[in-house]
């Protein structure tokens, strides 16, 4: 038996919980070789570094921590203040002890100074994903600070304090670990606003003694109430607001202290959740219910697992009080949050994987998290974007709406149905063309609000997410994802250019050339491309001209092929005779019209058709008329250079009917300088609008960035050119 003060307390503290031998000995051992390796250290307090390894140990067994981690908590500071290795750790503790020790070592060597908060709240955040151990040790590393922060120089106090509320704070409160919560916040205020916390502190004790005989009243009033309904397995507390809650609203929402309807309240704690709203019958029944304060915590918990019924009522002597009621189990997840779900049993075998498993499968965003971290070697996720998208989409989440089937999905406050579809899948926000909201049809940019039911409507053949849409969504990750799929789009439309030009300069050589990837990276290495997409990309990028790479294959050829083209493009400089601009060899002034189906433009790959008696009807080759047509009656067409009329085609739009859309394409088409000759709509079953309209315009490249800017409207996934049938 160990004559040790400190070491009995600990072991007092585990000793209901952690009973077998081998547990107690290994506890033992890492507390003998905390105290030897610390020896001689001592805390700016004036203690012995040891009283602060074991009091972590301590705070962790307040949620019945499991033996490893208590052991981990007594090395935390071992490895890195000491002549201790990570290898002689793990030779003597095994693996994942020294692991942990390891994963809270690297969050010890954060320094959460202005240039680096972001990147080391990421690696916070990531020790999360990997093992949330980690974190509870930290948080608990952080606690015992907090409470000893005194002898810390100001400057210290302020940073450290203000970084527990930003960032340990939140965690605990994610946790559902209420009361770490509270004394992190309460403690932090003391040093990040002194004379606030000062301000709420005397004002909560001032007449503290009035309020506590009001509880008291109102408690053995309670007991009464319950005795006459026959209900006996309860337990009831009271309690006053924590000072950084009363401050919050205090500063926040601008309320003075006598408006905080909540600063008192009594816990019922009963058997089984019908008596929860047999007993909110009761307390409605004989206090007055305050409007808008009833909130049911049971039927949706909180993302945390919290559950209980709250409502706020008036006493008879003027007094408000939070009424909070919920069963035993609900009260012991209350208290220690998902610990109280994940606490050591010593006859149950303990598993990393599975615990992780667990939790994610408990908390709805901590599966979030483990998502979003497979994210972070995208290198288009910086820490900032990780670190706003954990900060914004789930520790400041407070809308909470449902899915057609049910399913609670917590999104930031301001949250559109883009938000919502891209935090049920990616796949669904880039396929999203609509959106209803409790089966009512809105558009994207509505604001969506607690309790809201939303389902998204998509189509497999939507172009995907525009530009416009990062101005609607709200979320970093719904900004994240749209700007993702932007880019990627982007690129492939880059590549694809950049083959199209190398496509045509080749079949100009009239010789057929194989191009492999280690052939463009010996030959455009120092454009720094490495493979044959990234030679098309720099191509369609305009980096590397189409000419450089035909002199690399076929230098002689292709200066041959150069004279000879420019040859043929200065005998094709024919001046149009028609007013269609359209020129056909060999006919000086042929009777020609362009084709009513198709509607071909400058551009376009045209032919000519000789109808019988009616000239020649220029089509466009993708015409899908024409074959029915004889092809023995086509001849060559292609456009003439003096041209300076206006050509008209039609384009077809399909999306979701709203009363605005009409509207916003013709301010796309408007400002693209483009005429629109005609435009109709109709509305179809699906709740569809089919628009029909015909533009002005000089050349296919504007039609072709129009089709792309109305792509861009909201709710619009068809955009295409429409062939009719006859001419």
């Amino acid at each position: 038996m160990i004559n040790d003060a400190l070491y009995q307390a600990l072991i007092d503290d585990i000793s209901h919980y952690i009973k077998k031998e081998e547990n107690i000995n290994l506890i033992t051992k890492a507390y003998l070789l905390a105290k030897e390796k610390h020896l001689g250290q001592m805390r700016k307090s004036g203690e012995p570094y040891i009283t602060h390894p074991v009091a972590v140990a301590r705070i962790l067994a307040e949620i019945e921590a499991g033996p490893n981690t208590l052991v981990a908590a007594l090395l935390h500071d071992t490895v890195e203040d000491t002549d201790l290795t990570l290898a002689e750790l793990e030779k003597q503790f095994g693996k994942d002890i020294a692991s942990l020790v390891d994963g809270v070592t690297k969050l010890e060597k954060i320094s959460f100074n202005q240039s680096t908060q972001t990147d080391n709240q990421q690696k916070m955040l990531l020790a999360m994903a990997k093992d949330i151990r980690v974190v509870l040790i930290k948080i608990s590393d952080r606690m015992h600070n907090m409470r000893t922060l005194d002898s810390m120089i100001p400057e210290k106090q302020v940073r450290i304090a203000q970084e527990t509320l930003d960032i340990y704070a939140p965690i605990a409160h994610r946790l559902g670990l209420f009361r770490w919560k509270a004394e992190l916040e309460d403690r932090s205020l003391r040093y990040v606003d002194p004379t606030m916390y000062y301000k709420v502190s005397n004002l909560v004790k001032t007449k503290r003694e009035e309020r506590e005989n009001s509880i008291s009243n109102v408690i053995e009033y309670i007991k009464q109430l319950f005795g006459e309904a026959h209900i006996v397995d309860f337990e009831i507390k009271g309690r006053i607001k924590n000072i950084y809650s009363i401050y919050k609203k205090m500063v926040n929402s601008g309320r003075s202290f006598e408006d905080i309807y909540d600063l008192l309240a009594v816990r019922i704690i009963v058997d089984k959740v019908e008596t929860c709203y047999q007993t909110l019958g009761i307390i409605h029944a004989h206090f007055t219910p305050i409007p808008k304060r009833f909130k049911d915590y049971i039927a949706v918990p909180k993302p945390n697992l919290y559950q209980s019924l709250h409502t706020t009522v008036l006493h008879s002597d003027g007094t408000l009080f939070e009424v909070q009621i919920r069963t035993h189990e609900m009260d012991m997840v209350a208290e220690n949050g998902i610990a109280a779900h994940w606490a050591y049993k010593e006859n149950k075998v303990y598993s990393k994987e599975k615990e992780q498993f667990e939790i994610a499968q408990r908390l709805k965003w901590y599966a979030d998290l483990l998502k979003l971290t497979e994210d972070t070697d995208d290198k288009q996720n910086s820490s900032q974007e990780f670190v706003d998208t954990i900060k914004t989409d789930i520790f400041s989440a407070n809308v909470y709406v449902f899915t057609p089937k049910g399913e609670v999905v917590e999104l930031p406050a301001g949250s559109t149905p883009i938000d919502f579809a891209y935090r049920i899948h990616t796949d669904v926000g880039h396929r999203m063309v609509g959106a209803t909201v409790n089966g009512r049809i809105v558009t994207l940019d509505h604001t969506l609000q607690t309790g809201d039911v939303v389902a998204i409507k998509t189509n497999k053949n939507s172009s995907g997410p525009s530009e416009d849409w990062l101005k609607i969504a709200k979320s970093p990750h719904a900004r994240h994802k749209i700007k993702g799929f932007i880019n990627k789009e982007n690129y492939e439309n880059t590549v694809q250019s950049g083959k199209e030009a190398l496509d045509r300069e080749l079949t100009n050589l009239k010789k057929e050339y194989e191009l492999t990837d280690e052939w463009a990276q010996k030959n455009f290495e120092k454009n720094g491309i490495t493979d044959l997409e990234s030679l098309y990309a720099e191509i369609g990028k305009g980096n590397v001209s189409v000419k450089a790479v035909a002199n690399k294959l076929a230098p002689e050829e292709n200066k041959d092929a150069f004279i000879q083209r420019q040859m043929e493009r200065t005998a094709r400089q024919l001046i149009a005779t028609s007013d269609t601009g359209v020129v056909v060899e060999g006919l000086t002034n042929p009777q020609i019209k362009l084709a009513n189906c198709c509607t071909p433009v400058p551009g376009d790959k045209i032919l000519g058709y000789v109808t019988k008696g009616s000239g020649i009807v220029v089509h466009a080759e993708h015409c899908t008329n024409i074959k029915e047509y004889d092809r023995n009656r086509f001849i060559p067409a292609y456009w003439g250079t003096n041209l300076t009329r206006k050509y008209a085609t039609w384009l077809k739009i399909i999306g979701t009917a709203r009363n605005s859309l009409l509207t916003d394409l013709i301010q796309v088409a408007n400002a693209q300088g483009i005429t629109i000759a005609e435009i109709s709509a109709v509305s179809n079953a699906n709740l569809e609008s089919i628009i029909k309209m015909k533009v002005s315009l000089n050349r296919i490249e504007e039609l072709e960035t129009l089709i792309v800017n109305l792509h861009k409207v909201p709710q619009v996934y068809y955009v295409e050119r429409e062939i009719r049938w006859g001419c």
